[in-house]
């Protein structure tokens, strides 16, 4: 992985903190880019704030000038007053607006606990957005074996591949794409998670069989990135929107919702069935999402209403 992202209209301070968050902390790029992200919005606001800006196009106000100074002069009520912002005139929704309260905690931890240049942190008393539960979207039984009869056309064994093993262990889009062929042993796949934390996956019948007939076919002769996995039509590692459109192609042609279910929805539904149907307990369910938290895992106990509909009518006193 490049462990060198490139941010030319982000500060210095905020490219020092991206970098940091990629190389020490091992966060994934993608997190890294939600990072920059919510920060070049709050630094928009904060500069049209400071300076008065109102005649400049919000999207085009350039942050490269922020200094240290101008973030001193954050407070609590400049950070409310942002939240009151984002709620109003850009319209984010509260798991939005939470994530970005998020990013400026980190930023401005990061500001008094690594850099030093500030001695106090104005987002101590920040109060996170509440968010309301919300169940994971995913597929039922019947259609995840609808959205497997779907698969056809030249690409079918690398494409019923790449369904059967979001299907049956959960993966990230990331960790998919990332598989190495070394990572292969017998019945047993090594994931590199989120922060490169690996873990083993455990192939059942289903994925063997389709990771055999894929690989059967999986181009050899000119490929350029010869230990991938999961090879485009270029010969390069498939990349992670080349899955997304494989994905929605075939959800498409199931007859579902193309704009409901995504890759990670697809990672929804391995969960949830393996938990409806496979009486697995919750820890090993975490263990193999690769779940750091186990109250991340525990949303999927929530999910199967019939099953605790059927639990009270179970009751001994019932």
């Amino acid at each position: 992985m490049n462990n060198k992202l490139s941010f030319p209209d982000a500060p210095m301070v905020l490219k020092n903190f991206l970098q940091y968050q990629l190389v020490i902390q091992g966060k994934s790029q993608n997190t890294v880019h939600e990072y920059y992200y919510d920060l070049r919005t709050f630094f928009r606001y904060l500069k049209n704030t400071l300076y008065n800006l109102s005649d400049t196009n919000f999207e085009e106000i350039d942050i490269k000038d922020i200094t240290i100074d101008d973030i001193k002069k954050v407070n609590l009520s400049t950070l409310y007053d942002y939240l009151s912002f984002i709620n109003l005139n850009r319209e984010n929704e509260s798991r939005t607006r939470a994530r970005k309260v998020s990013s400026l905690k980190s930023f401005f931890k990061y500001l008094v606990d690594k850099e030093e240049v500030l001695t106090v942190n104005p987002t101590e008393k920040l109060e996170t957005p509440k968010l309301g539960k919300t169940l994971p979207t995913h597929l039922s039984l019947d259609e995840a074996k609808k959205l497997l009869d779907t698969v056809s056309g030249p690409n079918k064994e690398r494409d019923l591949c790449i369904l059967t093993l979001f299907l049956n262990c959960g993966l990230r889009l990331s960790e998919l794409i990332g598989i190495n062929l070394k990572d292969i042993k017998e019945d047993t796949i090594r994931i590199r998670g989120k922060g490169n934390k690996e873990r083993t996956i455990y192939l059942n019948g289903s994925c063997i069989s389709a990771l055999s007939n894929y690989l059967r076919l999986r181009p050899v002769d000119g490929v350029k990135d010869a230990d991938a996995l999961f090879i485009s039509k270029q010969k390069r590692r498939i990349s992670e929107q080349m899955v997304q459109v494989i994905v929605k192609k075939y959800i498409k042609a199931a007859g579902l919702d193309p704009n409901k279910y995504s890759p990670h929805k697809l990672r929804h539904t391995a969960a949830t069935l393996l938990y409806k149907y496979g009486d697995v307990d919750i820890r090993i369910l975490q263990e193999m999402l690769g779940h750091k938290n186990l109250n991340t895992t525990q949303i999927y106990t929530h999910i199967d209403n019939k099953q605790v509909k059927e639990a009270a009518q179970r009751h001994p006193l019932a």
